[in-house]
């Protein structure tokens, strides 16, 4: 998720960024609540009540860390919208591409600077998260240290691309109760056999979604051992990509395969930073809107496409 997980897609109306802003404030994105609390004061304002006959809300383990596989759908997602199983039923080979990634998460981290708490990687093994207007086919990660957040690039990246840039001084990983956040959502519910419990978003004409689903019953990571603590755990991350081509991804879904409650290793996760970031790295120019001085002016009277840098605080349910 950051943002992935990551990284919220909330829901956003097109509505245009305030004029004469910092560099700072052109990189914290509207997240519903999950990531900061831009368009969220007072708090409850971002929180969806569980209404009668809903069930509760599941919540991370303190850390925990999973692989997982990564849907992008370009075809027939209109008949078969997420959540999806593995491979996504309704669907063939033709109407998605496949890759891999793995996710690290820490609610106990705290940064050397203590700006925030928490700690979130997110790894995408050769094809990046595909919500940017742009191609995909490098490998990538997403970094929260506390508030700050931090986009990585390696060996394979585009040329004239810089290995880390600063993506978001706002942008902390999701609480271990971020799904308040989310709205359940009874008929997505009914995917996977009814064996999930779905929350999720479409807000704005354009739809945008973003979604988890969670297993209905709580399993542990160690079914052989009797002791082992059971809680419900996540089956799926599913969100809004870019519908520009590239990346041509309407829908996005990182179905995870091996979630388990463990201490990421920070030599392999956090320490990343430390390692690939000069002191002060750039800020990101990922989305349209963040470095405009880089971008020509859009057309007039050409609306952009449905992107989450666009994400309007005023438009929630």
């Amino acid at each position: 998720m950051l943002l992935l997980s990551l990284l919220f897609a909330g829901a956003a109306a097109q509505a245009a960024r305030p004029p004469a802003q910092t560099p700072a404030q052109r990189h914290i994105y509207y997240t519903g609540g999950v990531h900061n609390d831009l368009g969220c004061l007072p708090p409850t304002r971002c929180v969806y009540p569980r209404k009668p006959g809903e069930p509760g809300d599941p919540l991370y383990p303190e850390q925990w860390v999973s692989t997982w596989t990564m849907y992008r759908v370009f075809a027939r997602y209109d008949a078969f919208p997420p959540p999806y199983a593995s491979p996504p039923a309704g669907l063939t080979p033709a109407d998605y591409q496949v890759s891999y990634g793995a996710s690290y998460y820490d609610a106990n981290y705290v940064p050397k600077d203590r700006d925030g708490s928490g700690a979130m990687m997110e790894y995408y093994d050769r094809y990046c998260l595909p919500i940017f207007p742009a191609a995909n086919d490098f490998s990538c990660a997403f970094v929260s240290l506390g508030n700050k957040a931090y986009f990585l690039r390696y060996a394979d990246r585009p040329r004239d691309t810089p290995q880390c840039c600063r993506f978001s001084p706002q942008n902390h990983p999701p609480r271990r109760d971020f799904i308040k956040h989310l709205p359940y959502d009874a008929q997505r519910s009914t995917h996977l056999g009814g064996l999930v419990q779905a929350y999720a978003r479409e807000v704005g004409p354009q739809k945008i979604l973003f979604g988890y689903a969670f297993w209905k019953d709580e399993t542990s990571d160690d079914p052989a051992d009797p002791t082992a603590p059971k809680y419900r755990h996540p089956q799926s991350f599913f969100f809004s990509g870019s519908p520009t081509d590239p990346p041509n991804a309407p829908v996005v879904s990182q179905n995870y395969t091996s979630f388990r409650a463990q201490r990421p290793d920070p030599a392999h996760t956090w320490d990343q930073v430390a390692e690939l970031c000069p002191a002060e790295p750039q800020w990101c120019c990922l989305f349209p809107d963040d470095c405009p001085a880089d971008t020509d002016a859009a057309p007039q009277g050409v609306p952009e496409p449905a992107s989450w840098s666009t994400m309007n605080p005023e438009v929630r349910r």
